[in-house]
C-alpha cells in the first residue's frame, strides 16, 4: 500500500468512534469545523468557525486560578466580580495550555489541526468493526466541502483499503469542489432544511438556490452513490404542510434518492452554546414527541409516494 499523504491538514473537531446514525452499520464519524451556514438550530455551534476555541463550562469551574497562571499571553483574569475566569479574546490565541493545565476541566478544546495520516490512523483501528457491521466512515462537519482537498485525500485512502465511505454536507459549495468527490463516495447525506429560498436564508444566512442546484447535479452524475435527503424538523419552522409539500416535490425528482429521514430537532447543542457565551437562538422551542413526527412525515409520504421515510433511522409506514 502507497505511504498516506502527509502533506495536507486538516480543521478537525473531533472523531466519534461507532456511530449508527451517520450510514450504514458501524461507523467513524470525522467532524470537521468551518461551516458557511448560520443554522438557528446548529446542534454544534462550535464547528461553525473553521478554527480551533477554546470555550469555559462556568459550573466546572472552581476558580482556582490555575489557568490564569497557565496562560503564556496573559488573557485571562478573574471577573470583577470574582465570578468567573474572562478572556481577552485579543490575546488569546488558542494554545490550549489553560485547557491542559485545568483541573476541572471547565477549559474546553474544540478542535485541532491535524494531517491526513493521523485521521486515517484512527479511521483504521476500526476496520474490523467495518468489516463485521457494514459500516465505514463518514465525514461530517461543520462542512466537509470547505475542506475539500483535505477531505479528498482522506477519501482516497479509505477507498484504497475497502472502507465504505460516506459524506454529510449542505452542499453549499462550487461544483469544482464537490464533483472531484463524488467518485469517491459510496453514500450523500444532504439536507433540505427548506424547499424555500427566501426562508432558508432567514434559517440560515444563505438561501437555497445553490443547494438545490448542487443536488440536481450530483444525482444527474455518472457516479454511483446512494442520496439520502435529511430534514432536521423544527416546530414552527420549517414544518408547516407548505414547506413539506415542496420538499416533497423536489424529492419525487431525484432517481438517486435512497430515503428521505426527518430528524427530530433537539437541544443538544445547548451547554456549548452557553461555554461559547453565545446565545441560543430558539429558547422557546421544545423537542418535538413521536405522534408530532410521524403526522408530519406521514403528510409528506403522502404527497410523494413510493419515497421511503425514516425518523431518525427508523421507517415509517404508510
Amino acid at each position: 500500500m502507497k505511504p498516506v499523504d502527509t502533506s495536507l491538514f486538516g480543521s478537525v473537531l473531533r472523531i466519534e468512534k461507532t456511530s449508527i446514525h451517520d450510514g450504514t452499520g458501524l461507523r467513524t464519524v470525522v467532524f470537521l469545523k468551518g461551516c458557511p451556514l448560520q443554522c438557528l438550530w446548529c446542534s454544534t455551534p462550535e464547528s461553525q468557525s473553521a478554527l480551533p476555541q477554546k470555550g469555559y463550562a462556568r459550573d466546572r469551574c472552581t476558580l482556582c486560578g490555575t489557568c490564569i497562571e497557565a496562560c503564556p499571553r496573559h488573557a485571562l483574569r478573574l471577573s470583577e466580580d470574582g465570578t468567573r475566569i474572562v478572556t481577552d479574546t485579543e490575546k488569546c490565541d488558542a494554545c490550549f495550555e489553560c485547557v491542559k493545565k485545568c483541573p476541572s476541566r471547565a477549559m474546553k478544546a474544540y478542535g485541532s489541526l491535524m494531517s491526513v495520516a493521523e485521521v486515517v490512523r484512527e479511521i483504521a483501528k476500526d476496520e474490523i468493526f467495518f468489516f463485521h457491521s457494514g459500516g465505514g466512515v463518514t465525514i461530517s462537519g461543520g462542512e466537509p466541502l470547505d475542506q475539500a482537498d483535505f477531505v479528498k485525500a482522506i477519501l482516497l485512502e479509505c477507498r484504497d483499503r475497502g472502507i465504505h465511505r460516506a459524506i454529510e454536507t449542505s452542499f453549499f459549495a462550487s461544483w469544482e469542489k464537490i464533483e472531484p468527490l463524488l467518485p469517491l463516495l459510496n453514500l450523500v447525506h444532504t439536507d433540505l432544511k427548506h424547499p424555500d429560498p427566501v426562508q432558508h436564508k432567514k434559517l440560515t444566512g444563505v438561501d437555497n438556490t445553490l443547494i438545490m442546484e448542487n443536488i440536481r447535479k450530483a444525482d444527474a452524475s455518472p457516479y454511483r452513490f446512494d442520496l439520502v435527503l435529511r430534514t432536521p424538523l423544527i416546530p414552527g419552522i420549517n414544518d408547516s404542510e407548505e414547506a413539506l409539500s415542496g420538499s416533497a416535490a423536489f424529492a419525487k425528482g431525484l432517481k438517486k434518492l435512497k430515503e428521505v429521514e426527518f430528524l427530530a430537532y433537539h437541544r443538544l447543542g445547548l451547554e456549548t452554546y452557553r461555554n461559547l457565551g453565545w446565545e441560543y437562538p430558539l429558547e422557546e422551542i421544545r423537542t418535538p414527541d413521536r405522534e408530532f413526527m410521524l403526522s408530519k412525515a406521514r403528510f409528506f409520504k403522502s404527497k410523494a409516494p413510493g419515497i421511503t421515510v425514516k425518523i431518525n433511522g427508523t421507517p415509517v409506514a404508510s
